[in-house]
């Protein structure tokens, strides 16, 4: 569970969110798109579908230690850049053993809520935004931390505060709350 300043502050800006009117809805996006050998149904929650793709097995593992499969099976909406198990490989050896203990899951919780957004951002939306601030944008995480999001062409990019850069390499995996940009780097808080 998240921690009660986190929960309220994850309150505090899905309603702000919702008050907003962002959202889209998923039917003008490709619908059941395949994501880790799965389709991925848009009725379904995020944690419903990335439980199915095989790419995903690292990171449903670490959403279950950290214990926030209730949070991202909760209304939502919210954009979660999702790392492969690539991505996950890509850290120094034993860092996902270690951040799966108990010990540590704090440290685990506060790098996945790291990848969620609150509110629904299609890879369009991210362009437009980027586009508004002149290349670039910043996005206020779940962890109550700055995420920039960057616009090449038709590629985007997403920076955590310490400089690595990850790919979003399938975009608008519309889901019943929210949307996932699969991602091939893990971001860090």
């Amino acid at each position: 569970m998240l921690s009660m300043n986190t929960g309220r502050r994850t309150a505090k800006a899905l309603a702000l969110t919702l008050a907003l009117g962002l959202g889209a809805s998923g039917a003008a996006y490709a619908k059941n798109p395949m994501v880790g050998g799965a389709p991925m149904y848009a009725n379904k929650t995020i944690v419903e579908n990335a439980v199915n793709s095989k790419d995903h097995t690292t990171l449903v593992a670490a959403v279950k230690a950290a214990g926030l499969v209730d949070t991202l099976n909760g209304p939502g909406p919210f954009t979660v850049f999702a790392p492969t198990n690539a991505a996950f490989a890509k850290l120094p050896p034993g860092t996902v053993e270690s951040l799966v203990q108990p010990a540590n899951k704090a440290t685990l919780t506060k790098i996945l809520t790291y990848h969620v957004v609150p509110g629904l951002y299609t890879a369009k939306d991210l362009t437009a935004l980027a586009k508004q601030g002149g290349g670039s944008a910043t996005l206020t995480t779940v962890a109550g931390q700055p995420l920039a999001v960057e616009v090449q062409g038709k590629k985007v990019f997403v920076t955590d505060v310490k400089g690595n850069t990850a790919t979003v390499t399938i975009p608008n995996v519309m889901q019943s709350n929210g949307v996932i940009h699969v991602v091939n780097g893990v971001l860090m808080p």
